[in-house]
């Protein structure tokens, strides 16, 4: 049975270049270039002079003003941790050596698990956090991100793409509010490298998290953009790597992977939301006239505010495991949301933020494309599910 791997938000394939580019360093024996950068021998050398190249690819391709922007991290979750806590650590300790208080935080309610979740965490910190309204789509608009904001807000992080339906943020204008009323803002854009046009520097923020493996690279690699000066408390201290930002000593093989993954990702990037726009819209047309399936947003033909690598739709009568394991059973994979809380047989919060009923929502089901995709693919994902929800 052909193996068809339609969930590429959740994670990717290695792209060959990835490939190609870590191959030396998975090689045994002394020969191979497996030094730790931070060493002042020449095996040390080498790893640092590897690790400082992938730096300096990595912030030319995210549009950073300079390398040392670039932080490198385990994955997006902990650049997200990172950026959110050590940001409102940074402001607040700031803004007290001014003799002004500062203690409030602004996010959006479709955030990932990885940025919602240190609500909690900021809130044990002694923050307080609010969350910006959003329309039915999940997009946060600048005069609602406005209202949320108070004169002791510190930080906003509001995330570029929804990784569950596809909704696209108006990222310039929102860090645009933030730094009118003296806000940092931070931007989890893991589902918009490589899939929209993305710039650190045009847009104008602080700081931006992506991961490696959503874009051909390896897993538990990821990159936190943190821009000059910006106010920043170390998320993990020790060794002082990473110019004291995050300690712990650097995975080189992963990281010369990541510069590999998001070079070939951005390079690519309109070639390929130009094929995978055509797949979305073609799969949206096919499934409207289902029965059983009700689109949770309303996306037009060729419509650029959606991203175009993800589809989402509702099963009614289905719950969301039932259809992922049919369609398994087929050799199709699929999700049903986050992969992070895939397991969950809650209903997504990105949903009840939406609106969206609980009943419905608990057969969310969400196909995304990637770099290896083919419009075979699509056929028979759509041949299989007519079949699963007849």
């Amino acid at each position: 049975m052909e193996r068809i791997y339609l969930d590429n938000a959740a994670t990717t394939p290695l792209s060959a270049c990835v490939v190609e580019a870590m191959r030396p360093y998975m090689q045994a024996g002394v020969e191979a270039p497996f030094g730790n950068a931070n060493s002042v021998h020449s095996v040390g050398r080498e790893a640092f002079s590897a690790l400082e190249d992938a730096r300096a690819r990595t912030a030319r391709a995210i549009g950073a003003s300079r390398p040392d922007e670039v932080v490198f991290t385990s994955g997006a979750t902990e650049a997200d941790n990172a950026a959110l806590l050590g940001m409102a650590l940074g402001q607040r300790e700031r803004l007290r050596l001014k003799g002004r208080a500062g203690g409030h935080v602004v996010m959006s309610r479709v955030e990932h698990d990885a940025v919602l979740h240190c609500a909690s965490a900021l809130k044990r910190l002694g923050f307080e956090v609010s969350f910006a309204d959003n329309d039915s789509s999940g997009r946060v608009s600048p005069e609602s991100l406005a209202a949320a904001m108070r004169e002791d807000t510190v930080l906003v992080s509001v995330m570029a793409v929804n990784n569950e339906v596809g909704t696209v943020m108006d990222t310039a204008s929102l860090a645009r509010v933030a730094h009118e009323r003296g806000a940092l803002f931070h931007v989890d854009a893991v589902q918009a490298l490589g899939k929209i046009a993305f710039d650190v520097g045009a847009l104008g923020v602080d700081a931006a998290s992506f991961s490696a493996h959503k874009v051909g690279g390896p897993k538990g690699v990821g990159v936190l953009y943190l821009k000059t000066r910006t106010p920043f408390e170390p998320f993990l201290v020790g060794g002082g790597q990473e110019r004291g930002l995050r300690s712990g000593t650097q995975n080189v093989a992963g990281i010369v992977g990541c510069a590999a993954a998001i070079e070939h990702a951005v390079r690519e990037q309109a070639a390929f939301a130009d094929r995978a726009r055509c797949w979305r819209d073609g799969l949206y047309e096919r499934l409207r006239v289902i029965p059983s399936v009700h689109p949770v947003v309303d996306v037009a033909c060729g419509d650029e505010s959606f991203a175009p690598h993800i589809v989402s739709v509702c099963v009614r009568g289905m719950e969301s495991q039932t259809t992922i394991l049919q369609l398994d059973m087929r050799g199709i994979c699929i999700s049903g949301g986050s992969a992070c809380s895939s397991g969950s047989l809650e209903p997504s919060h990105v949903l009840s933020a939406l609106g969206v009923a609980r009943n419905l929502a608990q057969g969310l089901v969400r196909v995304s494309f990637g770099e290896y995709t083919e419009q075979a693919h699509i056929d028979a994902f759509l041949s299989a599910f007519e079949e699963v929800t007849a």
